[in-house]
């Protein structure tokens, strides 16, 4: 066939990358109608919002075929993707941080899952210790080292609960120091649950914390943990579970000026955690520089360990330094 008529007959770039353009839609209409995949099925849903920003990096997978196809009607159909994960996360891509003021109250609080299997336990404290949190949560507390963080966090701290495996350290004074009952004593059916798949009773606690400003609200929680299993999908009954009662806890507090620290084993984008976000705002998202992903943290692909506020001001959020743990560190600044 003459050169000629082969230009002629060649598909243009409008007609070039059809497939290309489909999937492109696709994956606009995928990130648009997250919150509606179901999770009947192996909670597909919450799997999808645990690594939803991630997502994004089939755009340039999809424009690099585009191009390579000479394909103007795939990399016009790219814009739908481009647009809907922007407005779900180009607000986190920049530094959203404002000045923190000490002299005006501002406080600065941390929480950090240091690990049951920290190898590092002293030195874990002692960078806790000096990173300059007023309020400083620990979750995953293992009994046999309990000892070790309250010796080497006592100079730092003057006031400290620990119950069960969560505590928190405070430079201001604690009071009314509660658990709170997230419900891990009993199965996803409502059954008491065996010894063997029994939770440690306290995974969660309730403090006031006295400011200059007025009494604080703090909520120190390790919620279940979560698994992918092939069988069974995503596993998250109990952390889904701990989840509704740990919002139903902080629904009735009556302290306007609220903090809910810990690893909470989900994001702020899983709908298991809607009673939570519902009510309280993310320092991370409000005031923070990026993503701020914790686990694990080797390589952190999500952030499950939260500073989560109701009645105060983030002023900055940030990720700590990696210590023993499997877990990175995680503080803000809070004002009023």
């Amino acid at each position: 066939m003459p050169r000629a008529l082969r230009t002629v007959l060649r598909p243009g770039p409008w007609k070039r990358g059809r497939v290309l353009a489909a999937l492109a839609l696709l994956l606009g209409l995928f990130l648009l109608l997250h919150a509606r995949i179901p999770n009947r099925a192996g909670n597909l849903g919450s799997l999808v919002e645990t690594f939803l920003p991630w997502f994004g990096l089939f755009v340039p997978v999809l424009l690099l075929a585009a191009l390579l196809r000479r394909s103007a009607v795939a990399v016009a159909a790219l814009l739908l993707p481009v647009t809907v994960w922007l407005s779900l996360f180009g607000g986190l891509l920049g530094d959203r941080s404002g000045p923190v003021s000490p002299s005006a109250g501002d406080l600065t609080v941390a929480s950090h899952n240091v690990g049951a299997a920290n190898p590092d336990p002293v030195g874990t404290a002692r960078a806790l210790a000096a990173s300059g949190a007023d309020v400083l949560a620990l979750e995953e507390l293992a009994e046999q080292v309990r000892g070790t963080y309250e010796k080497e966090l006592a100079k730092a701290y003057r006031y400290r609960a620990v119950l069960g495996t969560v505590g928190l350290w405070s430079r201001l004074p604690l009071s009314d120091v509660r658990p709170v009952d997230i419900r891990t004593d009993v199965g996803p059916l409502g059954d008491a649950k065996s010894a063997a798949d029994k939770l440690p009773d306290n995974r969660a606690l309730r403090a006031t914390v006295a400011t200059g400003r007025g009494p604080l609200a703090v909520y120190v929680a390790h919620l279940g943990s979560v698994r992918v299993n092939p069988r069974a999908g995503f596993r998250t009954e109990t952390r889904d579970r701990n989840a509704a009662a740990l919002a139903e806890a902080v629904a009735a507090e009556r302290v306007g000026r609220v903090l809910v620290l810990g690893d909470l084993n989900g994001t702020t984008d899983d709908r298991a955690l809607a009673g939570l976000t519902s009510r309280l705002r993310s320092a991370q998202k409000a005031a923070g520089d990026g993503f701020g992903f914790t686990w694990p943290a080797s390589f952190p692909v999500a952030r499950i360990d939260q500073i989560l506020v109701r009645g105060v001001e983030p002023r900055s959020a940030r990720v700590l330094p990696a210590t023993g743990s499997d877990h990175l560190p995680v503080a803000a600044a809070i004002g009023w």
